[in-house]
């Protein structure tokens, strides 16, 4: 199952998650999977950022990991890895560190888990945050949720992030370029969703979209240049979100600016 128009997957992790293995944990194997799929470029952020505190090094090995080549077949275009540094505001160099990101690596964008790393969107460190990366110009890509609650350790239960406090810190920061992942299950469908599309330059991604006709459905309320193709690989099978395009009636040119034409503007903005 390939498509037909090249994709940019904005939704991909490189490492591995702490309880449980992955068909495609390795890069090799994750590209491999990409490539088949016309995949030829993967915003990824590092597993290990989740869950370790010393963000240097996750980021400086995120950023070798995506610089270096993988030797595959040799008529194959490579996937080019581009990295998003992982942030917490709630550690005393963060703002060292995002520096580090958009200077050192040259990295476009920053990933975010505040379930994860323990805040909540009304903390003061967060607005903070998105102001300096929106006055660095950085893409902020925050994900809600990291894998399906059936799919918790029970001594790792962590709920999604709770979005309502987001509005009114995207309209003050006009600039700010954000990137909502694993982000479209019920809770921020309807109402919710509709304030944070109108309050600034916020897109969604596919990946936990549920449903006959998802895509198709939800382009009834959210433009479709809002619109991002993202897999949450390897966690969950690209197909899906493949699938997810298919299955939908989609036009050529909805179906093109969500696989690679919005990301590509995003990025080049």
């Amino acid at each position: 199952m390939r498509t037909e128009q090249p994709i940019i997957d904005v939704n991909i992790n490189l490492g591995r998650w702490p309880t449980r293995r992955s068909p495609l944990d390795e890069r090799v194997k994750l590209m491999a999977k990409l490539q088949s799929h016309g995949v030829i470029e993967a915003w990824a952020g590092s597993f290990d950022g989740v869950f370790h505190k010393d963000l240097t090094e996750v980021n400086n090995r995120l950023a070798a990991a995506c610089a270096s080549g993988v030797q595959l077949a040799p008529e194959t275009k490579q996937v080019s890895f581009v990295p998003f540094g992982e942030i917490n505001p709630l550690l005393p160099n963060w703002e060292a560190e995002l520096g580090r990101c958009a200077e050192v690596h040259h990295m476009p964008g920053i990933r975010l888990h505040p379930n994860y790393h323990g805040y909540a969107l009304d903390h003061p460190q967060f607005a903070t945050l998105l102001k300096a990366a929106a006055e660095r110009d950085l893409i902020v890509t925050l994900a809600s949720i990291m894998e399906d609650e059936r799919m918790m350790h029970p001594l790792l239960r962590v709920p999604p992030v709770d979005l309502k406090p987001l509005p009114p810190l995207i309209a003050q920061n006009p600039n700010l370029k954000l990137v909502l992942l694993n982000s479209l299950g019920s809770a921020t469908r309807g109402e919710l969703l509709d304030r944070l599309l109108g309050a600034g330059q916020v897109y969604v991604e596919i990946a936990m979209l549920e449903g006959v006709g998802g895509v198709e459905n939800l382009l009834t309320h959210v433009p479709v240049e809002r619109i991002l193709f993202g897999s949450n690989g390897p966690s969950f099978y690209f197909e899906s979100s493949l699938f997810k395009l298919q299955e939908s009636p989609l036009t050529a040119t909805h179906r093109r600016a969500i696989s690679h034409d919005n990301a590509r503007r995003l990025l080049s903005k």
